[in-house]
């Protein structure tokens, strides 16, 4: 995977950037930041900037408004964690295309989106309105449940509404409960920031293990082991720096994107996932990754022949940024994505 910063001697940076990294860190031991809103009901939430696939962001953020249980930035939520966006998706369970509908489900509740006059489940103009139409049915069959409207249409969603109706809620089934939580946190991967993104508490200890592999050889693949002689490539060293503080982030760049929120480039703090793509309206098209120290630089494993060092990460390929949580990175789906 390869940044398009320009290179730069590892002994020099490490002079520069590094003092700019300690002055950041101290700013994010000190400092304090306001959660985000609320993600449960329609409201005002729009989806982040290139967080959806730019093929689908009209389509999840007119059909997320459908109803007041749902919101663009849900719905994008859990088509990622049913599909991870894949239009031909197709699980062991015949559940079929980006929203996974199983056939019987599809010919109940399936639309003809785009009005082709074909109700298609592998075509997600057709697909997207489905799922947005069938969570908005399962919301109207439990609307007199106390709780939550959007948490009940969730667990409705992957429990039955008949269970939510005789448990009077979210019923106590850990699969289904997870779901709910898992939902509304990746949700908020997927929604513009309203006011300031929370900081991460574990990510001065990530900059901490970074630092530590300043100078290390690249290897494609590499993820640290001792086979490897202890090398990593991008999403490798920071799937390992954030390990190393308790948080399980997926092995590819493209799959770490979503563990948690999108900050601004302006509102990046120390510990900041930043991210390179082919296409900057498509989260698929990642390539690369680095861990934000501060100053506009970052600590990365750029590409063979390179060493783990500091790089700029203002260059024409950069995407955006991602601050990563404990609940968001547990949210991600382990398979799909």
């Amino acid at each position: 995977m390869k940044a398009a910063a320009t290179a730069r001697k590892v002994w020099l940076m490490a002079g520069i950037a590094g003092g700019l990294c300690f002055s950041f860190l101290a700013l994010l031991l000190v400092g304090t930041y306001s959660a985000a809103a609320s993600l449960a009901g329609n409201g005002t939430v729009t989806l982040a900037k290139g967080a959806v696939p730019a093929a689908y962001t009209s389509l999840v953020q007119r059909w997320g408004n459908l109803c007041d249980a749902i919101n663009p930035a849900l719905l994008a939520a859990q088509l990622y964690q049913e599909s991870g966006w894949k239009a031909d998706a197709q699980s062991g369970a015949n559940a079929q295309g980006i929203a996974q509908f199983i056939p019987g489900t599809w010919a109940t509740h399936g639309i003809d989106g785009n009005g082709d006059g074909d109700r298609d489940v592998w075509d997600p103009a057709d697909a997207i309105p489905s799922a947005a139409t069938y969570d908005c049915e399962l919301a109207g069959y439990v609307k007199d449940v106390p709780g939550n409207p959007t948490e009940n249409m969730l667990a409705a969603y992957n429990a039955g509404a008949y269970r939510v109706i005789q448990a009077g809620g979210v019923p106590a089934i850990r699969e289904t409960q997870n779901y709910v939580k898992s939902i509304l946190t990746l949700a908020k991967s997927f929604a513009a920031p309203v006011g300031t993104v929370a900081s991460s508490q574990q990510a001065a200890g990530a900059i901490y293990y970074a630092q530590g592999k300043l100078g290390t050889p690249y290897l494609w693949g590499g993820t640290g082991t001792d086979a490897q002689g202890g090398r990593f490539d991008c999403s490798g060293m920071t799937q390992a720096a954030y390990h190393s503080v308790g948080i399980e982030l997926p092995r590819v760049a493209a799959d770490q994107w979503n563990a948690g929120q999108h900050p601004a480039r302006s509102e990046l703090i120390p510990g900041d996932l930043v991210f390179f793509a082919y296409d900057l309206n498509d989260p698929r098209t990642i390539h690369h990754v680095g861990l934000y120290v501060g100053g506009g630089y970052m600590i990365n494993a750029p590409h063979t022949g390179a060493v783990i060092r500091f790089d700029k990460i203002d260059t024409a390929d950069y995407i955006g940024a991602t601050r990563v949580t404990q609940d968001g990175a547990a949210a991600l789906p382990t398979t799909g994505a």
